[in-house]
């Protein structure tokens, strides 16, 4: 197309394309003779909105998985869980970055893939700060540790190093269930253990080695699994296990009481 034939605006308009498609430019004066202004206009919205339209076709999906099933949205604190998250008990993954006491730990958050290879979880306490969950284990009740000037309970130090075995340094996955009045989030966890890592719920495991009651207390969350945790305190009574081997066993919050 004649070049000369453009107003001033087109000749502009044609310069900047032409700067950043040379390619095709150089293939269009080939036939600049026989093309008038409106003709070439005509053919340059459809080489420009052709190639958007696919773009945004396949990328904005593309994005969208990337965003929301690879690297995900990570929830640092307890402050960032939108309430919808409890209301429809979302299941998130994490890494258990230390045990706090016989029922609770602090969960690094890690959605999405990558995490270890493409993406690195802090190790220091530094790092670490305000980028972790307090999870307080759902269903049970623990034998309470020395605080606040109390004594510990029989089989706390044993529950705590029960629950840091099973957890400490390892990926869980935990369901929300709701926020205390501690600010902690009450969460089923689960955890694949050896031989056969089969997933195994924490609460469940603790109470059958007799390391844990069933929670009764206002705000108890079950997650519907109140049947299992029944049948593992009941089968650990029945063979003395850990806290009901003692003569005259004293509840977590009998305990704090007092």
């Amino acid at each position: 197309m004649p070049f000369n034939n453009f107003s001033n605006n087109q000749q502009s308009w044609y310069s900047v394309f032409c700067f950043f498609t040379p390619v095709y430019c150089e293939g269009q004066e080939k036939n600049a003779m026989n093309t008038t202004p409106e003709e070439w206009a005509d053919d340059l919205v459809k080489s420009i909105w052709r190639p958007v339209t696919i773009g945004l076709a396949i990328g904005l999906p593309t994005i969208y998985f990337i965003s929301t099933y690879l690297i995900g949205k990570r929830y640092k604190t307890v402050g960032h869980i939108p309430p919808e998250a409890f209301a429809s008990k979302q299941v998130i993954r994490g890494r258990v970055t230390s045990v706090g006491d016989s029922d609770n730990f602090r969960l690094y958050h890690t959605p999405g893939w990558g995490w270890g290879w493409l993406r690195k979880i802090p190790t220091t306490r530094k790092d670490l700060r305000n980028q972790t969950i307090p999870i307080r284990i759902a269903g049970v009740d623990a034998p309470e540790g020395a605080h606040f000037g109390m004594p510990s309970q029989p089989f706390s130090a044993e529950a705590k190093s029960f629950l840091t075995a099973m957890v400490l340094n390892r990926d869980v996955k935990v369901q929300l269930l709701s926020r205390d009045q501690y600010s902690r989030v009450v969460a089923m966890a689960y955890v694949r253990r050896p031989p056969f890592f089969r997933s195994k719920n924490v609460s469940v495991e603790m109470a059958k080695e007799g390391l844990a009651s069933v929670y009764v207390a206002k705000g108890a969350e079950y997650a519907n699994l109140l049947p299992d945790l029944e049948k593992a305190v009941t089968k650990a009574k029945k063979q003395q296990k850990g806290i009901w081997s003692l003569k005259a066993y004293v509840s977590p919050e009998d305990h704090k009481a007092k």
